[in-house]
C-alpha cells in the first residue's frame, strides 16, 4: 500500500474563459501533428510486441494525462493484456511541478506480472520514478515505461532511467494536447503544442 495519504480536498482554480484557451491555442506552436503521433504510435505498439507479447502484461495508465495515449495504444496491442490505471499528481492544474499527491491505485495485484507505465511525458522524472518504486514493493516481476513524449531536458536528482518506449522527442518547453493539459485544459487537441508564453 502506498504510504502516502490520499488527498481528498484538491485545492481548485479559478475556471479559464473559454477565450482565454482559445488564445492559448491559436498562439501555440504546434511540434508534431495528429498524424505524426499516430506513426509514433504505431512505432511504439511494434516495439512493446516485440518485448511483451508473450507475457500477458499489465498496462498501467497514469491517470489522467495518460488517458489517450492509453487508449489509443493499446487498440494496438493484438495480444492478451489487461490494463489498470494509477493516479499519482504534481501538478494539479498548475504549470509548475509541487510535491507528489497519490490519489489512486491499481485494482490488479502487480504481483509476479509483467508492468507497462504508460505515462503522458518524460519530464524530470520524479513521477515515473516514484510509480516504478511503488511498483517495485508491489513485487512486479518486470518493469517497462511508455510515454507519449520525451522531452530533451536534465532530468531530477536522482532519476538514472530513460523510458523503454517514447513516442516522440521535444525541446523542454511547455507542452499540451494529446493527454497532456494547460492547466487542465486542451488534453483533447490532437497534436503536440508548445505554449507560446510571449503572447499568452
Amino acid at each position: 500500500m502506498m504510504s502516502e495519504s490520499i488527498e481528498t480536498n484538491i485545492e481548485k482554480k479559478p475556471m479559464k474563459t473559454p477565450a482565454e484557451i482559445q488564445k492559448i491555442l491559436n498562439d501555440a506552436e504546434c511540434l508534431y501533428s495528429f498524424s505524426e503521433i499516430n506513426e509514433a504510435l504505431d512505432r511504439m505498439a511494434n516495439e512493446i510486441t516485440v518485448k511483451l507479447k508473450d507475457k500477458n502484461p499489465l498496462i498501467l495508465c497514469v491517470m489522467t494525462g495518460a488517458l489517450i495515449t492509453t487508449g489509443h495504444l493499446v487498440t494496438r496491442l493484438h495480444f492478451p493484456l489487461e490494463i489498470d490505471y494509477i493516479h499519482v499528481t504534481r501538478y494539479r492544474g498548475s504549470t509548475r511541478g509541487g510535491d507528489l499527491h497519490w490519489l489512486v491505485e491499481p485494482r490488479q495485484s502487480l504481483k509476479e506480472r509483467s508492468v507497462i507505465i504508460v505515462d503522458d511525458i518524460m519530464d524530470g522524472g520524479l513521477t515515473l520514478s516514484a510509480i516504478i518504486d511503488y511498483c517495485k514493493q508491489e513485487n512486479a516481476k518486470e518493469i517497462y515505461t511508455a510515454v507519449m513524449v520525451s522531452k530533451n531536458r536534465k532530468r531530477e536528482p536522482g532519476v538514472h532511467f530513460e523510458p523503454d518506449f517514447v513516442g516522440v522527442k521535444t525541446e523542454d518547453k511547455y507542452l499540451f494536447g494529446f493527454g497532456l493539459d494547460y492547466e487542465e485544459y486542451l488534453r483533447n487537441v490532437p497534436g503536440i503544442y508548445a505554449v507560446n508564453f510571449d503572447t499568452k
